[in-house]
């Protein structure tokens, strides 16, 4: 069952739900125990969720394989990455990227033809993080290219069990160096979790997001109007919570916890909402 504080008196009536994946629903190669049910429990339940990632290095066409091998069934529709986002800001602003990201990746953006502008897009390029790379992409930010990071993330957990450096690092290298600000499309992007929510069609207040970092995907969450819900499970570490601006809604043991204490709340909420009709 669900362990650590209390949400901050009653919740709102639950509409939807966002998930992060890597971390929450899998580690590596395997989904970890419980969240597949956990998954099921939220579709038989009718409740509308979108899964919220800020990998960087896999498109969204291996995602959607990756989870299918799982033995998890979702749409390229049901799954928001900030390479979706900076596609289509790409192509509404025509602008031609320049990509500083894992190889794997480019296909995402392999059809954009050559805009009137240019785009310094930067992710998790893993390896590939070169100085000559970065120096470019220094050189074109300089020079007045739109400055993109996908992800400003600190660390993730990697296939061998210990945390790594992803891309946040070298947002802020290249934000030191060149005196500017990137435009961060992945979370804890307010602009991310706005498109999530409006997939959904629910109000902020009445969704709540499911991950375990706290800063990116809770705080980022709660900072934009969500309810934040933190896993101890994937690169949680005791205690982070306790480093965020506000309390997260509720801290629980891993997705299936987190699940049951939601619908258990959301089924509250609702008799207490039907209560209040009536008087």
């Amino acid at each position: 069952m669900a362990a650590g504080p209390a949400s901050h008196g009653a919740i709102n009536t639950l509409e939807g739900v966002l998930i992060d994946l890597d971390g929450v629903v899998y580690v590596g190669d395997a989904a970890l125990p419980g969240s597949l049910e956990a998954i099921e429990r939220l579709r038989a339940a009718g409740l509308p969720f979108r899964f919220v990632t800020n990998t960087t290095r896999r498109p969204l066409r291996r995602i959607v394989e990756d989870l299918s091998r799982l033995g998890l069934s979702v749409s390229r529709e049901e799954i928001y990455t900030p390479a979706a986002l900076a596609r289509s800001f790409l192509l509404q602003r025509g602008l031609t990227p320049f990509l500083v990201t894992h190889p794997d990746l480019q296909e995402e953006f392999a059809d954009i033809s050559a805009g009137s502008g240019e785009a310094v897009v930067i992710g998790d390029a893993g390896e590939f993080f070169t100085y000559d790379l970065l120096n470019r992409a220094y050189r074109k930010i300089i020079g007045g290219a739109i400055f993109l990071a996908l992800a400003k993330n600190r660390c993730f957990l990697d296939r061998d069990g210990e945390l790594s450096l992803d891309a946040g690092p070298f947002v802020k290298g290249l934000e030191f160096a060149s005196g500017r600000e990137a435009l961060v499309l992945g979370k804890p992007s307010p602009t991310f979790f706005s498109l999530a929510v409006s997939g959904l069609h629910c109000r902020p207040g009445r969704v709540a997001m499911i991950g375990d970092d706290a800063e990116a995907d809770v705080g980022g969450a709660m900072a934009a109007g969500l309810m934040g819900v933190l896993v101890r499970t994937g690169k949680y570490q005791t205690g982070q919570e306790a480093r965020l601006p506000q309390r997260p809604t509720f801290v629980a043991k891993n997705l299936e916890a987190a699940v049951v204490w939601l619908l258990e709340s959301r089924e509250r909420a609702s008799s207490r909402d039907d209560a209040t009709k009536t008087r």
